[in-house]
């Protein structure tokens, strides 16, 4: 006679729990994010019932993973090309804009001795490098930092020299660490990875006409996106939201504040 009131408890506990579960929002962000949204997520959770799970890589990473079906509500990519290859590939994309600018820097270990000075065509980078010596960077073939990195060498007319020379990591972060490690004396990072990262200092930055501007778009991803997705993507563009970017280093797209 007590199975009835059992199953019936059980199921309006389920309901219950359900019901009170916080939505969750996938965001997908460039690796040269992770710090920033992590404070952000942070704040953004603490005044709103969701939760928002946040996963970082490479621009082209992620947006090959998301082609693939990995959960994602929200991407923040480092460049334009992979939210262009992602929406070439029919994965529904909407209220993209561009959110964020950064500038690209080189960076050294804080024990290197090396003084300052702007990556420029009188400075060849090559000569900073002895013996079997590297250069970090993320790789040029698909990471954006890498991208940019190589269309400043190219443009300063080093390329040829220094690309025997790179030591390609899979990410931004990547090449941050094989600076901080000590295990390369020089690597090209965005200037808020030099801002983040521990043993690095950063020697100058490369002149913003050497690359393409270095814009993160942002976007919701699918059909039919949540509230709280949408939600989320517009606080990114608040005020609140920017004084965190720029506390990081950021730019905010349209500001004329250089980070």
């Amino acid at each position: 006679m007590f199975r009835p009131f059992i199953i019936l408890t059980a199921a309006a506990m389920v309901c219950c729990h359900t019901a009170g579960a916080a939505e969750r929002v996938d965001v997908q962000a460039a690796a040269s994010l992770t710090d920033v949204m992590n404070t952000l997520v942070e704040r953004y959770e603490q005044h709103h019932d969701v939760d928002i799970v946040p996963v970082y890589a490479s621009s082209s990473t992620l947006a090959r993973q998301i082609s693939q079906g990995a959960p994602a509500d929200i991407y923040l990519s480092a460049n334009e090309k992979w939210m262009d290859w992602l929406e070439a590939q029919g994965e529904p994309i909407q209220a993209r804009h561009d959110l964020l600018n950064n500038r690209l820097a080189l960076i050294t270990s804080e024990q290197s001795g090396i003084e300052d000075f702007t990556p420029d065509a009188d400075h060849p980078l090559v000569q900073y490098l002895k013996g079997n010596d590297r250069i970090a960077v993320g790789d040029p073939d698909h990471v954006p930092a890498g991208i940019y990195a190589r269309q400043a060498f190219e443009h300063l007319g080093q390329w040829q020299a220094l690309e025997p020379r790179l030591a390609r990591a899979s990410d931004v972060r990547g090449a941050l660490a094989l600076v901080s490690r000590g295990e390369t004396p020089l690597g090209v990072v965005y200037a808020t990875d030099a801002m983040a990262g521990e043993h690095v200092h950063q020697l100058g930055l490369f002149p913003a006409s050497s690359h393409d501007p270095i814009t993160y778009p942002a976007a919701l991803v699918g059909k039919d996106p949540s509230p709280q997705a949408r939600a989320f993507l517009q606080w990114l563009g608040s005020e609140e939201a920017a004084s965190t970017f720029k506390q990081y280093g950021f730019e905010m797209n349209g500001s004329s504040d250089a980070p």
